[in-house]
């Protein structure tokens, strides 16, 4: 059962569907409690809105989550949250089986909190959704000695260490204020802020304005800010018809939403609406998104060297922040398995983990 938004002011936190890690591992390096696990038949889903993850509520909604569950004669409870850190918190506290993340979360909260997770389902990339903005500047190079409004800690602020990075330039060569996702609208509008960094929606409402220009977005950095459904590897280990039932729900939904139907264009209709916006809306942040709506292409994608070089640049992103854990010696404290068997960092300390597993199956027509 999904809890509708209350207020506009909700649905714009909750598009944080991409944002904070710091906060959280701070306060949850104390207590990471994976999940039981065990054989079991009922499990917890959490999800929170974002363009790449409306499937999951449209699914639930549509009886195509029920519809998997039962085929495994399993139980999947969807649940929505309109609060993206509270979700990842209350699955790294064990409450939930698994969790739509950024593969940067993913990394800087459940498993460095001690949580094996596992990246079942590569869902889409930001390729364009989120952003750099400037108030009156139309080159990049303008952001030098500028104050930047960004949230912190979030993939903003990561998109902005690439941005920099690719002008050569560094964090010091601007000044961040840390900024809530709810505000940045409003914070836009004032005459001392110049320049920003976050998502959609916010990114098409603040360009609507003649003095925003875009300088620089996810698309130039294709692949590095990945939204994931993860879910705990014990669970998974122990209940791989879980794993199944979890990609047979998400191949279905995207099959279904992104054909040229009558069937299609009422299903992003029906998203559009539960994410506060419209089919129009809808669509050009979907436009804005690499959607693997295909089992075969999220297995290729993952199969690929460059989530390796995405996710050492990640982690040292990470550790560079304390974002790894007040024990954190080095970027390579969190091992990271990768689906070609390779892995960064610790191979003892193995906490996130990419596989081609239950994707594959999918695309093999296995389930």
């Amino acid at each position: 059962m999904r809890t509708p938004f209350s207020s506009s002011a909700h649905r714009l936190k909750s598009f944080a569907a991409r944002a904070i890690g710091a906060v959280a591992v701070a306060g949850l390096a104390f207590a990471a409690q994976p999940a039981m696990a065990a054989p079991k038949k009922e499990f917890k889903v959490a999800w929170s809105i974002y363009v790449g993850w409306m499937p999951w509520g449209y699914a639930a909604d549509s009886g195509i989550v029920k519809k998997w569950a039962d085929k495994y004669g399993i139980k999947i409870d969807v649940v929505q949250f309109n609060d993206y850190v509270e979700s990842i918190n209350q699955y790294t506290a064990g409450a939930f089986d698994a969790l739509t993340v950024t593969n940067m979360d993913a990394l800087s909260v459940p498993a460095a909190g001690g949580v094996d997770t596992t990246a079942v389902i590569v869902g889409d990339f930001s390729n364009g959704n989120d952003a750099v903005i400037l108030k009156n500047k139309k080159e990049l190079s303008a952001i030098k000695g500028q104050k930047v409004n960004l949230v912190e800690f979030s993939v903003s602020h990561y998109l902005l260490a690439r941005a920099l990075e690719s002008i050569k330039l560094k964090e010091r060569d601007v000044k961040v204020v840390n900024t809530s996702d709810a505000d940045m609208v409003a914070a836009y509008k004032t005459k001392d802020v110049t320049a920003v960094v976050t998502w959609n929606p916010l990114v098409s409402e603040i360009l609507a304005d003649k003095t925003a220009h875009n300088v620089f977005d996810s698309s130039k950095i294709p692949g590095e800010i990945m939204d994931l459904m993860v879910a705990n590897t014990d669970t998974l280990k122990d209940n791989p018809d879980f794993g199944k039932a979890l990609v047979g729900i998400w191949y279905e939904t995207t099959a279904l939403f992104t054909a040229d139907t009558d069937a299609g264009k009422a299903a992003r209709a029906a998203m559009g609406k539960a994410s506060g916006t419209d089919l129009a809306g809808f669509d050009s942040q979907l436009a804005a998104t690499k959607l693997f709506g295909k089992a075969s292409d999220a297995v290729e994608f993952v199969r690929s060297p460059a989530v390796g070089t995405t996710m050492d640049r990640v982690r040292k992103f990470l550790f560079e922040k304390n974002l790894l854990g007040s024990n954190a010696k080095s970027a390579d404290a969190v091992g990271i398995a990768l689906a070609d068997g390779k892995v960064l960092g610790d191979a003892k300390n193995v906490k996130f983990r990419f596989v081609d597993t239950f994707m594959a199956a999918a695309a093999d027509g296995k389930l």
